[in-house]
């Protein structure tokens, strides 16, 4: 396997990632990119100087997963924005090379920490379903996982949860943010 950077004209490799966002967030996050058209226009997005975006190809043309970034306060932080992997390739070390991958990207560019958001929209830790005001980051504290939440793959990688954002996905779905530090 090999991570390089996805261009814009590898129109096969970008179509390719654009199904794994599909097929990768239909169970959890359907809405997020309900079909090929909204794929497509998150991968397109992914182009701009201000972002990057890597994938894994297990042989020339063939999509393992894809990680994308985008750049913010100035350069000294970006955002992990999406990551997927091949349903069929889960549990193999490809998310956790795709997430080392990208902190050393950004880390040459001067990156100090890097950010996510983890949503929580089907009930995979104690935070979805609750009202979480007026304690929120108490609550945050407490998190558990309940059924195989995302979370704890990025605590596993050095990623912390520091903060939680109420109804972000609507009543009682929350987004978990999370993030690490990546130079001094």
């Amino acid at each position: 396997m090999r991570i390089v950077d996805l261009r814009h004209r590898d129109r096969a490799l970008v179509r390719q990632v654009a199904r794994l966002l599909v097929d990768g967030f239909r169970e959890h996050e359907p809405d997020y990119l309900p079909d090929m058209r909204a794929a497509l226009a998150e991968v397109r997005r992914s182009f701009d100087p201000e972002r990057l975006s890597r994938v894994a190809v297990e042989r020339p043309g063939t999509a393992l997963g894809w990680i994308g970034g985008i750049r913010r306060y100035r350069g000294r932080t970006w955002e992990l924005h999406p990551l997927v992997v091949r349903p069929d390739r889960q549990c193999r070390g490809i998310g956790r090379a795709l997430v080392r991958d990208f902190e050393r990207q950004v880390a040459r560019r001067g990156t100090t920490t890097i950010f996510l958001g983890t949503d929580d929209v089907d009930g995979r830790t104690n935070l979805a379903g609750v009202e979480l005001y007026p304690d929120v980051l108490g609550r945050a504290r407490r998190i558990r996982n309940l059924r195989g939440h995302a979370y704890e793959f990025y605590q596993k990688l050095g990623y912390v949860v520091v903060g939680v954002l109420p109804d972000a996905n609507g009543p009682g779905r929350p987004d978990i943010f999370m993030a690490k530090r990546v130079r001094r």
